[in-house]
Formats: structure tokens, sequence, C-alpha cells
């Protein structure tokens, strides 16, 4: 497949001529990390985003408002360049987008910042900080010549897991324990506290469970594409009772008014959604 074909054709599972989502994958790494930052302030504001999402809890810009262990990269592989496992590749395209979790239309931006309340288990940077004004600057850098996909669906990208199909009630937890111990223990260990390198995947540093991935078949969808890293082959039923297992341990709760910033900084946005069904309040 020629190099210079739209990369979002690469979150396609193309029969045609047996080519594998992993080999275009592979292909297609080079143009995305090989396209030049412009000069100036807005290159400078690219390289600050990329830097954001490799660092979070550690950048001192970002670290005020996470409140676990991880970083963007976590779950956005090889700084959302990776183009199996939640890339961040052509994602700026499908905003504003409808968000069924909060029953209204999200930027970009309020995507964003909503990660750092649930994944990142931390605190909603303000709008129009130098955190999400960064990140949206590299994610939409990362989104290049790529046309314009407004999602009427949900806030996701054309490059976005593709969500299995799955019957949680089948997931069977023991033999999610026993696959944890045979493919994940090694790097997060067998506590779920991971290391420096590799992120917790439980407990009070990992996500809360108002993110994504504390739902079984968001983990499970994920899981099939990118884990064990540079390994991905698990089973459709492995990666569900995987998820079953790692989801079965205590985790935060997600109090929406926990993880907002003080109110004159909330935003149109935030005074609106004031729960996790999206109902209005003031």
């Amino acid at each position: 497949m020629p190099r210079k074909i739209c990369l979002w054709v690469c979150g396609l599972f193309i029969a045609a001529g047996g080519v594998s989502l992993v080999a275009l994958a592979e292909e297609q790494q080079s143009p995305v990390t090989a396209r030049p930052i412009p000069e100036g302030p807005l290159g400078d504001a690219i390289r600050l985003g990329r830097d954001l999402v490799e660092n979070t809890r550690d950048h001192r810009l970002s670290k005020p408002f996470v409140g676990n262990a991880l970083n963007c990269t976590s779950c956005h592989l090889r700084n959302g360049t990776d183009l199996r496992a939640a890339s961040f590749v052509g994602i700026a395209t499908a905003y504003p987008a409808w968000s069924p979790r909060e029953k209204t239309v999200i930027t970009l931006e309020d995507r964003i910042l909503n990660c750092f309340m649930r994944s990142c288990n931390g605190i909603r940077p303000p709008l129009g900080s130098e955190v999400s004004v960064s990140i949206s600057a590299y994610i939409t850098w990362l989104s290049t010549d790529q046309p314009i996909r407004m999602n009427a669906d949900r806030p996701a990208g054309p490059l976005a897991v593709p969500q299995l199909k799955l019957d949680v009630t089948q997931a069977n937890r023991q033999r999610g324990a026993k696959l944890y111990v045979a493919r994940c223990a090694s790097c997060h260990l067998e506590n779920g506290q991971g290391d420096k390198k590799n992120p917790p995947v439980w407990g009070a540093r990992s996500f809360n469970d108002g993110a994504g991935l504390a739902n079984a078949v968001q983990l499970a969808s994920w899981l099939k594409v990118a884990m064990p890293l540079d390994e991905a082959d698990l089973s459709a039923q492995e990666a569900l009772d995987l998820a079953a297992f790692i989801n079965s341990h205590d985790r935060p709760v997600f109090r929406l008014e926990e993880h907002l910033p003080p109110r004159a900084q909330v935003g149109v946005y935030n005074s609106r959604i004031q729960s996790e069904n999206g109902d209005s309040g003031k």
C-alpha cells in the first residue's frame, strides 16, 4: 500500500489482498512521526503538547492536574502515533462531536480535559490553559491533511479502537487471573501496581471507575489490539477474561464534583454537565 495513502484508512479492517491492520500500522508509522513541526510559537505549543502527553504525571504544567501514576501515553501508545491502539492520528477531524456520556456536543479540548478527570483521576484543567491548548495543538497537528469527519455518534476519531461485540456475562475472571500472571505480571507486577516504566492497572494509582477502560468490553477491545506490548495476540475471549479480572479490583470512585477546577474556571460546559448521566444542574 502506498505510504502517501490517507492515514485514516489504516484504521479499517482491510481484507483485500490479505493486508493486515498490524502491517498497515507498521508501514504508516514513519509518515506520522517524520512530518516536520511548524516553526515559531505554534511549533513550540505542539512540542510542549507532545511532552505533556508523554510525561503527564511529572511535567510541571500537567502534574497539578493528575491524581494517579498514568501518562496519556499509558493508553495512547507511542504518544498517540501507534495506529493500532487509541491513536491520536486523525482524531481532531471528528470534533466537535456528540458525546452520549455527557449528552451534549463536545470539543476536542473538552475530551482531553475529561481524560484528566477520569483516566488520570485528577482535576479538569481550565479551558484555554497552556496544558489544554498545547495538547490540543499536538493532537491536531497529528491530523494534518486529514479530511474532516465529524462524528454524530460518539467522540471518537477514524482510528478509534474497534469495539468488540462481546457479552460481558461470558467473562471468566478465573481464566483472566491466570492470563494476567502469564502475560501481564512481568510488566505490571502481580499486585497490579506496575513500576516506573509500566503503569498500574488497578488500585489508587490507576484510572478511576469513570474512565472508559473501567468498562470491561472497552478494556477488552483495547487489550485485543494493544497488549501485550508488541505482541498483541490475545483472542477476544482472552481479552474479555483479562479485562474482567483487572476491573474486578478496586479503583478510585469517580464523582464529577471532585474533579472540577475552581468555580471561576469551570466555564459553561461543566456548569451544565453535573452528573455521569448528563443531567443539568446549577
